[in-house]
């Protein structure tokens, strides 16, 4: 509902409002609250928080010239109401404003302050110069039923250990269904945290959350995977990406983060005689962390492969890039069921381009093999059909 109060306010977007909620709820842990500045000066200065790892300082500073004249001028102990696309979401109770560098704040984040970089463009443009801290109220009942979802899958099947995966599927291929097998295999449920982003850079959420369900519920064993939505606000972006993924899995209760050799983030590095990577920095955060190999589709292997397992030179390997399976999706072609399974192809093609062809019953009649009766047929059992057909291989 719109505010009718008489407060002054403050205007953040959907971004705050998803960090305001997970750290309101407990999903930031050892943070629990907004940072004032001695804090902050800690964190930027030895990376920890309470003796745990925290790597950039939790604030709150919402750009624009009306927020800055409400923070410059607010004092201790104000009432501020918090908008949110004209929309009253909670009000802060204020405790401390002070200044920050919104280009040190770039580095802190992203490892880099330079423009031209989509992510640090976007972050910059809504950072102001001043952060604000103090109690505030929000509606936490979105996180709060995921933690019943989960709690209520444990319970089901009795699991004693827990894994997650942070993933886009954007779309889901083939190399994400073996990651999540392989992770199966070490526990009893799979949380995977599917990334809900603000731009429209990637799928639509419902669709790959629609395309993932699929997958779980006819080609894993029953109960052993959920799905819940992350929104990817800019404190999941940059260099920082797998500690928050590790400490928002460890407060959602999985004990273990199952993470892809080729996650952006992980920072591989040389120390000491032995390859480390920005998991090995991890201090306090009581959870395990698997890597996974890379994986190919090998045309001598006729697989599935690791490319740590895999005898063949990478000339024999196609690769499973997200990009370019989508770009191709997006063109309205279909991936090769060896990089995405046909249903979810179908799935997601039919979705991009709907109502592609002019008379679909006939040109399924034409080319499809059928009982002999007449059935309706959506676009996807087209595709469906289509790639069956393309998987014939006796006039090859």
């Amino acid at each position: 509902m719109a505010s009718s109060r008489k407060n002054r306010a403050l205007f953040i977007d959907q971004e705050a409002v998803s960090a305001l909620t997970l750290l309101k709820a407990g999903m930031l842990s050892p943070v629990t609250a907004l940072m004032n500045e001695a804090q902050s000066k800690e964190v930027l200065s030895s990376g920890m928080f309470m003796g745990k790892t925290f790597p950039f300082p939790l604030i709150l500073s919402p750009s624009g010239k009306v927020n800055e004249t409400i923070l410059t001028t607010a004092q201790k102990g104000e009432i501020l109401d918090l908008i949110c696309d004209g929309t009253f979401i909670g009000e802060l109770c204020v405790d401390e404003v002070y200044p920050i560098d919104p280009c040190e704040r770039l580095r802190q984040i992203y490892g880099t302050e330079d423009l031209s970089h989509p992510g640090v463009s976007a972050t910059y443009k809504r950072l102001g110069k001043y952060a604000i801290c103090g109690d505030y109220s929000i509606d936490l009942s979105p996180i709060q039923s995921l933690q019943n979802m989960i709690a209520e899958a444990k319970e089901q099947i009795g699991a004693q250990h827990t894994t997650a995966m942070f993933m886009a599927a954007n779309p889901l291929h083939r190399a994400h269904e073996r990651l999540i097998r392989q992770s199966l295999e070490r526990t009893d449920l799979i949380v995977i945290f599917l990334h809900k982003p603000y731009n429209s850079a990637d799928l639509k959420y419902e669709l790959r959350h629609q395309a993932l369900q699929y997958f779980i519920d006819n080609f894993l064993p029953c109960n052993r995977a959920v799905i819940v939505p992350l929104e990817s606000s800019y404190i999941f972006a940059g260099s920082n990406e797998v500690i928050l993924d590790a400490i928002v899995a460890k407060n959602y209760g999985c004990d273990r983060l199952m993470i892809g050799q080729n996650h952006a983030g992980i920072g591989m590095y040389y120390d000491h005689n032995a390859n480390k990577s920005i998991v090995d920095r991890l201090v306090g955060i009581d959870i395990e962390v698997g890597m996974s190999s890379e994986y190919v589709y090998c045309n001598q292997c006729k697989t599935l492969v690791s490319v740590q397992t895999c005898p063949h030179g990478h000339h024999h390997h196609i690769s499973y890039h997200s990009e370019s399976i989508l770009e191709l999706m997006q063109q309205g072609l279909l991936p090769p069921a060896v990089l995405v399974r046909k249903e979810i192809s179908a799935m997601i093609v039919s979705s991009l381009h709907p109502n592609r062809f002019k008379n679909l019953s006939k040109l399924y009649y034409d080319i499809m093999p059928v009982k002999g009766l007449l059935e309706e047929h959506t676009e996807k059992d087209f595709y469906v059909e289509l790639m069956r057909l393309y998987q014939t291989t006796s006039l090859n």
